[in-house]
């Protein structure tokens, strides 16, 4: 399912969302949210409604951040996006293989 960033918070939204996040590495402070491209282009958001979506959708194995949605803004300024994908299954060939420490 797709919802569209709209200057107002989207009332079907929860009110935090869990976001994919790459690997913490020494070279990178903070969480670093992953984001997809779309088959039209459009530079997309992953968020999960709830934990165990953020496992069944992408495996055991991905970081992630729970972020509330009055901050999307903040993540928008840092990590522009155009859309939210939400509760979308990753593909396996992008999915996170072996936990990192």
């Amino acid at each position: 399912m797709s919802v569209y960033v709209v200057p107002v918070t989207n009332p079907n939204l929860p009110a935090a969302l869990y976001l994919p996040t790459s690997p913490v590495s020494a070279e990178i402070e903070g969480a670093s949210i992953e984001l997809r491209r779309t088959p039209d282009g459009r530079t997309a958001l992953v968020a999960f409604s709830a934990l165990d979506r953020l496992i069944e959708c992408c495996g055991e194995h991905q970081p992630w951040v729970l972020v509330n949605i009055e901050h999307l803004g903040l993540v928008h300024s840092a990590n522009p996006y155009d859309v939210i994908v939400l509760d979308s299954p990753l593909p396996e060939d992008l999915r996170h293989r072996a936990a990192h420490v």
